[in-house]
């Protein structure tokens, strides 16, 4: 399927590496021509350039927090009017909510809720006026499925949600879209990691602690960046302009409810 997207701009955040680059990797495989935002300038100009080469597309590195105000500036003086806005922050560490601060849930909505909701407040009123656009905000299945140690996440994460099942039908009129994704378990470097601090505590060898993850997922896998990456691409397509308001949820079948 042609996805009718060849030629347009897209602002892809926290793209060095992982969900974002791999959004980044299947949206150039499209045509578009990107903008890339991360923290760690060599990771991010070592995937442009390799995006570059495999696709031939343009490729703006702009090394950045998305999460400040500062961050955000230097973003949108690059990418001022994307036609695609793919947004995308690590989550805040897990822990008991007994310790958590103010200042510790300020820097969770600050990353995972306002975030999302400044850049979108900064782009979609450009998208209205041109008559396309297609914003999908990466989030967690731990918004439909919480997590306890994730209560920093879990509470963020689900603000955003909130957030923009009222924009998103206001927007949808303009053929401009706005859904959520939202990943379970993908084999990532995120992943690893968790699942090493895991092994660490249990005894059991990182392999032994991957492979247990793996057969507790009904798919008995991890899903793969790719995956992920094609499935923003099809919400970023000319063919979904008819889906908005949506949570999308990409577990491998592990939640078990039925909406």
């Amino acid at each position: 399927m042609q996805l009718g997207i060849e030629g347009r701009h897209a602002l892809v955040c926290a793209s060095s590496k992982g969900l974002g680059r791999a959004c980044a990797e299947s949206l150039a495989r499209e045509g578009c021509q990107l903008t890339l935002v991360a923290r760690t300038e060599s990771t991010l100009h070592a995937t442009a350039q390799a995006i570059r080469a495999a696709t031939g597309v343009q490729v703006t590195a702009v090394v950045a927090d998305i999460t400040t105000p500062a961050g955000r500036g230097l973003v949108l003086q690059a990418c001022p009017q994307p036609d695609i806005l793919v947004t995308n922050a690590g989550g805040p560490p897990p822990g008991d909510f007994h310790d958590w601060t103010r200042e510790d849930w300020l820097a969770a909505l600050d990353a995972n809720m306002l975030t999302p909701i400044e850049l979108i407040k900064a782009t979609v009123d450009g998208m209205v006026a041109r008559r396309f656009g297609r914003i999908v905000n990466i989030t967690s299945s731990a918004v439909k499925a919480p997590i306890d140690v994730l209560g920093l996440s879990n509470g963020a994460r689900a603000g955003l949600t909130g957030f923009v099942a009222g924009i998103a039908r206001k927007t949808v009129a303009h053929n401009v879209t706005i859904n959520n994704l939202l990943p379970g378990p993908f084999d990532t470097d995120r992943l690893r990691g968790n699942a090493a601090k895991a092994a660490s505590h249990s005894g059991r060898t990182l392999e032994q602690e991957l492979e247990q993850r793996r057969q507790a997922n009904p798919a008995g896998r991890f899903g793969t960046p790719a995956e992920f990456g094609d499935a923003c691409a099809f919400l970023c397509s000319a063919q979904a302009g008819f889906i908005t308001g949506q949570n999308l949820l990409m577990d491998g079948g592990a939640f078990p409810g039925v909406l």
